[in-house]
């Protein structure tokens, strides 16, 4: 547990402005000079401060300006690694986001791959809240977009707003996508490590071949589940200028997704609409779990009544020593 100021970059405004309030009251500022012809009266009662006590007065003011000016920024307490006991399964979903994820299989539906792909994972996700999640991009380059992480939500966001044209989408690294989730993987300590890999395509001139990755997972004991996205019957398009275009084949390397899944006790689904990989995740959603230690990251507690409960009792003090302890001129 740590402070942090979620709006940091205001100390670079704040602080001028403090310096230069301080140096106005220390330069130009002057203080009210009183004129009484009975001067002696008031020496003799005690009416009038000491230098002393109007030094400790606006000390406590200035301590008072910084707080507010501490507020400003807004103060958060930072969880940033809770552990929690859960039952779970360390799961990776490596998505395709090359080109062709923009096609149309199911004309009822009229949905991109993309689209499909993305409502169906975050179904998934929803379904699955004691496991950490990550997951990795692959077009013609690759990026791990979410790292293993218990926050359901922001994991959602980040699958909803993926968009073709986030990473170059003209080829499929699946190899080097796949080596990129077991990296995330490798260093797990959940008894079960599994990849849910989708994509419609073959894969296209890489650094690290399909494989080389297969030969990777088995090492590290990961189990990768391929989904293949992709109507036997065709595809479709939707052109902006010409309309709904068809496609008779289907570019799927199936064998290529049957082989990768064999060779790491995964399994191969075929989905050529909504329905079918909606059944491939309730089949995969049936794996067995292990119970493990994971870290849920970053929860942040707003720190403001804190802080401001310590402001208003400085006011406080301020306010008694002035009024009523320290009467007078």
């Amino acid at each position: 547990m740590f402070l942090r100021l979620a709006y940091f970059q205001l100390i670079y405004v704040l602080i001028p402005i403090f310096i230069l309030a301080i140096l106005y009251r220390f330069k130009f500022y002057k203080s009210p000079v009183y004129k009484y012809p009975a001067i002696r009266i008031f020496l003799g009662s005690n009416f009038i401060r000491s230098n002393s006590f109007k030094k400790i007065l606006f000390f406590l003011r200035v301590v008072t300006l910084v707080g507010l000016l501490f507020l400003i920024m807004r103060p958060q307490w930072v969880d940033e690694r809770s552990k929690v006991n859960v039952e779970g399964v360390d799961i990776v979903l490596a998505i395709d986001v090359s080109g062709s994820m923009r096609l149309i299989d199911d004309l009822s539906e009229r949905k991109p791959r993309i689209e499909v792909a993305k409502t169906e994972a975050i179904r998934f996700v929803e379904k699955r809240p004691n496991d950490p999640i990550g997951v990795v991009m692959f077009g013609a380059e690759v990026i791990s977009r979410c790292p293993l992480t218990l926050d359901k939500t922001v994991l959602k966001e980040i699958i909803g707003n993926i968009q073709l044209g986030d990473i170059d989408y003209q080829g499929t690294w699946l190899g080097t996508g796949l080596a990129t989730a077991i990296n995330r993987l490798r260093n797990s300590k959940s008894k079960t490590k599994i990849i849910i890999l989708l994509t419609d395509g073959s894969p296209t001139p890489e650094r690290i071949a399909p494989d080389v990755a297969v030969e990777m997972a088995k090492q590290f004991n990961i189990k990768i589940y391929t989904i293949g996205i992709g109507n036997e019957n065709g595809c479709f398009e939707n052109n902006p200028l010409f309309g709904l275009q068809r496609f008779p084949e289907c570019a799927l390397n199936v064998q290529l997704l049957k082989d990768i899944a064999q060779k790491t006790g995964g399994k191969f689904f075929r989905a050529g609409n909504s329905k079918e990989m909606r059944l491939a995740y309730d089949t995969i959603d049936s794996l067995e779990k292990t119970k493990i230690e994971s870290e849920l990251f970053h929860n942040y507690y707003e720190a403001f009544l804190t802080f401001i409960w310590i402001i208003l009792g400085l006011l406080g003090i301020e306010f008694l020593l002035r009024f009523l302890v320290w009467r007078g001129l």
